[in-house]
């Protein structure tokens, strides 16, 4: 699904109602405190590949979201009344009722001032966070945490880890019943993919890779004669 562009949806809130922008705020942006919305699509995605989605959300304690929901549906009436309602209501050919309708009016600023400026700091805070998640994407960190699978904390999602994709493109190399010589992969990868070493997630040889990652069987059969260190991807 392709990115929506600002203009398109500018336009689209131009030309729907209130009551329909309030209820889309509610049903994607704005959530109570404890709601991970996150985790069905995470669950779809498979594990061995890298995947990235960013959602901005609010989260409102379950009174703070109750009462602003209903403060906004009161904005809604306000200016159904307003649009549909206050000549109706007013009689514009007397002074009286010109004061009446002045006063009315400059109350309705007053509640419309007030919501204006709550959404506008929620918009505030929700651009800041796509900021500040743009300029991690681009910085060093992101860059591990979106290619290598190193999260900034320094641990390692391995099923999302770089160096595991290379050991598995690596697995068919001089391969015997999905054995591959551990030695002959650590070969293939540095040649083919440099950046892709064991200390740059923490350990200081490819049999620690395996054993950290948990994703590989190692064993020791010999070949030639010899006792060679050989994986392959576990099955269970």
């Amino acid at each position: 699904m392709g990115r929506r562009t600002p203009a398109p949806r500018v336009d689209d809130a131009f030309t729907t109602t209130l009551g329909t922008l309030v209820g889309r705020l509610f049903g994607s942006s704005d959530v109570t405190e404890g709601t991970d919305t996150a985790a069905d699509a995470a669950a779809s995605e498979p594990e061995d590949v890298a995947n990235f989605a960013m959602r901005v959300q609010l989260s409102l304690s379950a009174d703070h979201h109750a009462r602003t929901q209903s403060e906004l549906k009161e904005l809604v009436l306000l200016r159904n009344n307003l649009v549909h309602h206050f000549i109706d209501q007013h009689d514009l050919w007397s002074t009286d009722g010109c004061l009446t309708a002045r006063d009315t009016l400059v109350a309705a600023y007053e509640r419309i001032d007030k919501y204006f400026e709550q959404l506008r700091g929620w918009a505030k805070h929700m651009d800041q966070v796509r900021r500040l998640s743009a300029d991690f994407l681009q910085s060093d960190a992101g860059y591990d945490f979106m290619v290598n699978g190193i999260l900034p904390d320094g641990t390692v999602n391995w099923p999302a880890a770089g160096i595991v994709r290379a050991l598995r493109e690596a697995a068919g190399e001089r391969a015997v019943d999905g054995w591959t010589p551990v030695a002959a992969a650590g070969r293939r990868i540095v040649e083919q993919n440099p950046e892709q070493r064991p200390n740059t997630y923490g350990c200081t040889s490819w049999r620690q890779v395996l054993l950290e990652s948990r994703l590989f069987e190692l064993r020791y059969p010999d070949v030639d004669g010899q006792r060679t260190a050989c994986r392959r991807v576990r099955t269970e």
